[in-house]
């Protein structure tokens, strides 16, 4: 935990950095906010393209775990027809 902690620490002071240092930059104010503005956009874009692509790959990796699932049952199933005619074979040669 106390690593979580550390990372927390660690990006929220660098963030406070940043907006530290564009806040006291020499630029006008409309311009700085507009700079703000323009990175929190683009920091927010990012963040959703990347979650999105993680949804994405989760989903098609879900995709996959049914698609074999349903294989391997069919395969089961198969193999308990295949055994149950074998049963019914050997039990009419019996009688």
């Amino acid at each position: 935990m106390k690593s979580g902690k550390l990372l927390i620490g660690l990006l929220s002071g660098a963030v406070a950095g940043a907006v530290a240092g564009i806040l006291f930059a020499p630029n006008k104010g409309k311009d700085t906010r507009k700079a703000i503005t323009q990175k929190g956009d683009d920091y927010i874009k990012g963040a959703n393209r990347s979650i999105h692509d993680f949804t994405d790959s989760i989903n098609h990796k879900v995709e996959a775990l049914k698609a074999k699932t349903k294989a391997n049952m069919a395969r089961t199933k198969s193999k308990e027809k295949m055994n149950e005619a074998k049963a019914e074979m050997h039990e009419m040669k019996a009688s």
